[in-house]
């Protein structure tokens, strides 16, 4: 008598779940995965991981189901496993999902890095974090920067993001600003995606990473270094030979307690204190001390965002509405970020609170994350969730605007009140800074290429 397959049911949210089933499961014979479901971004329930990347196996494709079902999934799929495959959570939240799925009769996993990390031809520099919102883009353009400064050409690799059509998304390449539209990029999208092309180097997407990763490596314009940009906190899709992670002062103790990001901080070769210059100098010290005792090899950097607006005469003594990355005010759970520092700094006179003025999709977002407070989260999943956030900020009664996305927010929806952008950069303090120690990766790499001078 044949034995059954082992079904399995991968608990994600539209990312490292299907990087860990093309890994994993994807062509295994010996288990079939009954179901995805989905948590944190809207609107990926009710659909199906589509046959075209699910492989041989599945000729029907895998359908998506909300997490709240998890009990009721596990009982009538006859589930034996649910593989736990999201990030930027505390551990609490994770092994409670552990209790729902033991209880209900499976087991509970978590993958690790072995089994769902590619390894590349080139060499791979890699960036993530303890939390989302600590400074992940900031540090990775810093990086691209110093190593396209040594003349060589580096292509970006971006953690998932894929909200629209998944078989169209399966290799994504942005090279100019067209290219989002090109690929019907959503806001979050795009502010991942905008800041690498604007700076000419070139970033792939998408869903299907081994394909990724090979398409990268042969890019027309040419691959000398990889850069993983890492989302959330999760940890690299790629075996890296420098994987730096960034720590946020502003949420001490985090770094130990946040799943994967502990895992993150345990694997790095360089350990970077962001926001040292608007953080308390006991939460630096506490998350030094913390560094310390899980990764004493680490190369411990110490950084500030440093902050610049567009025009500061926007907001000086004016009553200020600020719109914030929304991934870092949502299940980042930031209180305070660029935005808010930045109109500080710049003499606004205080803050509108959203709230009473939030419609449709926004709303729905308040009431999923309620302590946001009184910051708006730039949401932009869908069409509908970007016309209700420009419907909410152009209701707000407040002075002007303060956008602190990584995006020009005012390109893409209509603002009617004066408004200015806030950008942040990082910068290093003191030594060891990433000139130092990009120089002696390029050294044990071997990437010598000379900057092309003009006469």
């Amino acid at each position: 008598m044949a034995r059954r397959k082992m079904n399995v049911l991968i608990i994600g949210a539209a990312g490292r779940d299907f990087h860990n089933f093309n890994m994993v499961y994807r062509d295994n014979e010996t288990v079939s995965v009954v179901a995805f479901t989905a948590a944190q971004i809207p609107d990926i329930e009710g659909r199906r991981y589509p046959p075209e990347l699910a492989g041989r196996l599945y000729p029907k494709g895998i359908p998506i189901y909300a997490e709240a079902e998890l009990p009721q999934l596990i009982a009538s799929l006859a589930v034996d496993e649910c593989v736990f495959s999201y990030s930027d959570v505390p551990h609490q939240h994770v092994m409670t999902v552990g209790a729902i799925c033991t209880a209900a009769g499976a087991n509970f996993k978590i993958m690790g890095t072995k089994q769902t990390q590619l390894k590349s031809r080139k060499p791979v520099v890699s960036v993530g974090a303890v939390r989302t919102g600590a400074g992940k883009s900031q540090t990775s353009r810093r990086i691209i920067e110093i190593l396209m400064a040594k003349g060589l050409n580096v292509v970006a690799v971006r953690h998932p993001m894929p909200y629209g059509n998944l078989v169209a998304q399966k290799v994504q390449r942005f090279a100019e600003v067209a290219d989002l539209k090109k690929h019907q990029c959503t806001v979050e999208e795009m502010e991942e995606y905008e800041p690498h092309v604007v700076r000419g180097n070139v970033v792939y997407a998408g869903v299907d990473y081994e394909a990724i990763l090979r398409a990268a490596e042969n890019d027309p314009n040419g691959c000398d270094v990889m850069l993983w940009d890492g989302g959330n906190n999760d940890f690299p899709f790629f075996v890296s030979d420098l994987h730096c992670c960034v720590v946020d002062p502003h949420r001490p103790g985090h770094e130990l307690s946040y799943y994967p990001g502990a895992a993150n901080l345990r694997i790095a070769d360089v350990a970077v204190i962001n926001k040292i210059d608007s953080a308390n100098w006991a939460d630096v010290q506490t998350v030094r001390q913390n560094i310390a005792a899980v990764n004493p090899k680490a190369i411990v950097m110490d950084a500030v965002s440093a902050l610049a607006m567009d025009d500061p005469a926007v907001v000086k003594g004016k009553k200020v509405l600020v719109v914030e990355d929304g991934p870092t005010l949502t299940h980042g759970g930031m209180k305070i970020g660029a935005g808010v520092v930045a109109a500080q700094k710049y003499g606004a006179a205080g803050f509108v609170d959203p709230r009473p003025y939030t419609v449709g999709r926004i709303s729905e977002t308040f009431r999923m994350y309620p302590n946001i407070g009184v910051l708006l989260p730039a949401m932009g999943y869908g069409r509908r969730q970007l016309k209700d956030l420009e419907a909410t900020i152009n209701n707000t009664k407040c002075d002007a605007v303060v956008v602190a996305t990584p995006i020009d927010l005012g390109r893409l929806i209509k603002i009617n009140k004066p408004h200015t952008r806030v950008h942040y950069n990082l910068q290093e303090i003191g030594s060891p800074n990433f000139d130092e120690v990009l120089s002696d990766f390029c050294k044990r790499h071997k990437l010598t290429k000379q900057v092309q001078r003009p006469n």
